[in-house]
């Protein structure tokens, strides 16, 4: 009797270059809906710390989770066969910056409220902890840093039952007014 034959009898299932354990983490994260986690919520299924950095590392290389942040990470479902996969780019943002001090802001913010019909290439996120850029999930981010984050200038809205933080309609029209004089 063929390998797979046998498995399929026993009633295991392997997924097509995953390990079985590769294929509990993935089923338990689906099954919860939990494709946003960090590395203790699936410490249970590894006897010690270095096997499960290890197994992280495996389901990076395989592209099966994508890394956000240095605890957070992304899992990509299964129903994504080629591996590539979207999410809402203001739910991605929020939990990069775990929920933190941050609001979308710029292009983002005026194509949100309607006041401009251009989709934004990059998202511009104002935040007190990190700048640059960073491509994650085809989104293209730019953090900018900012001292101190004036809480004012922000709304919190929801998407999906998932908050994020985005400047106000009133701030976004000055900021549009403010680029009319420079360009």
């Amino acid at each position: 009797m063929k390998k797979q034959n046998k498995e399929q009898i026993m009633g295991k299932t392997k997924i097509m270059g995953l390990s079985q354990r590769e294929v509990e983490v993935i089923a338990w994260l689906e099954f919860y809906q939990r494709y946003f986690f960090k590395s203790n919520d699936i410490k249970q299924f590894f006897s010690n710390k270095n096997t499960l950095y290890r197994g992280i590392q495996k389901l990076l290389a395989k592209k099966r989770i994508i890394k956000l942040n240095q605890n957070k990470y992304y899992l990509v479902p299964i129903k994504a066969k080629s591996g590539a996969w979207t999410e809402n780019d203001f739910i991605v943002v929020d939990e990069i910056c775990n929920s933190g001090e941050y609001y979308i802001g710029g292009w983002s913010a005026a194509n949100y409220w309607r006041l401009t019909d251009q989709i934004p290439f990059w998202i511009d996120v104002f935040t007190t902890n990190r700048k640059g850029r960073k491509i994650i999930l085809n989104n293209k981010i730019i953090f900018h840093q900012l001292r101190k984050i004036d809480k004012s200038k922000y709304v919190v809205k929801r998407i999906r039952e998932h908050e994020f933080k985005i400047l106000n309609k009133r701030e976004t029209k000055k900021w549009m007014k403010l680029r009319e004089y420079q360009l």
